[in-house]
């Protein structure tokens, strides 16, 4: 039997034991996935890197198998990963676990040169995973509040009087609460993810990919505000119906596509202030 031949056949089964381990926790991720709105886009997260890991085919393939076994190691310590979550109910620990269970399986079987060929296909499996509720609590409620001042402050520059107590703002007919739904998180993790996907299909150097990632945070808390101070003018003028239903929803993804024409306009005014050797991926893109 051939090295190559019993790595194969070492990877099926290191595959199909941590498929059967995970199972629960895979199916949970995936009701998550599925009925929170907040994470609707980690259903495009695995198919996505295994796109990546499949463009790595070739690069993978003259990697020498160098197996280390220190990735035994990893691969242990992400297990008691998964067993602290599973005791203490602790959703995010459980499922980070995967990735280091992955990793750690990764150098064993293969070696560290292949997990460097893997690092960005599993780096972005963390997009997948919902935050911890205590730290996404403590990124909502500022968005909250910010998304709320500047609502604010475009209904008083709009000629509306208005009146702001928190996240609550009080129009002439109609109160308006910026809600954990409207802090603006949702469409920050998803342009995120969005983000990075754009940056790497267009460019191939990691300073513009990274720029262009981080452009989507300030892009996501604009558009936002921008939204909020929409609907409060809409309510003013409009009605209560204007705030709610479908032209709420509409106005989301309404909103979302400019935010991403704006992350359009940042990835083309990069590629002008500095332009890059034609690669095949972005010709391709």
């Amino acid at each position: 039997m051939s090295r190559g031949f019993a790595t194969r056949i070492g990877s099926l089964i290191a595959v199909g034991a941590g498929v059967a381990l995970y199972w629960p926790v895979i199916t949970k991720l995936v009701h998550d996935w599925l009925h929170d709105d907040n994470y609707s886009h980690g259903i495009l997260i695995v198919p996505l890197a295994a796109f990546f890991v499949w463009e790595r085919r070739r690069r993978l393939a003259m990697t020498a198998d160098a197996p280390r076994l220190w990735g035994l190691l990893v691969v242990v310590f992400g297990l008691v990963m998964l067993l602290a979550g599973q005791l203490g109910a602790e959703l995010f620990l459980g499922r980070t676990s995967m990735l280091f269970v992955l990793a750690g399986a990764i150098v064993f079987l293969r070696g560290t040169p292949a997990l460097k060929v893997l690092a960005f296909p599993l780096a972005f499996l963390l997009l997948m995973i919902p935050l911890p509720a205590i730290i996404f609590n403590q990124i909502a409620f500022p968005l909250q509040l910010l998304a709320s001042r500047a609502g604010e402050a475009a209904l008083s520059l709009s000629g509306i009087p208005v009146l702001r107590e928190g996240n609550v703002i009080v129009l002439a007919h109609i109160t308006l609460e910026v809600a954990e739904a409207c802090s603006g998180i949702r469409a920050l993790v998803s342009l995120l993810t969005l983000g990075i996907v754009y940056g790497y299909f267009t460019d191939d150097r990691v300073g513009v990919r990274t720029v262009i990632a981080l452009a989507t945070i300030p892009i996501a808390i604009v558009a936002n505000a921008a939204r909020v101070a929409g609907t409060g003018i809409a309510a003013q003028y409009f009605g209560e119906r204007a705030a709610e239903g479908f032209f709420h929803t509409f106005s989301g993804w309404l909103v979302f596509v400019a935010a991403f024409a704006m992350l359009f306009v940042v990835g083309r005014t990069i590629e002008w202030l500095a332009p890059a050797q034609a690669t095949p991926r972005a010709a391709a893109a």
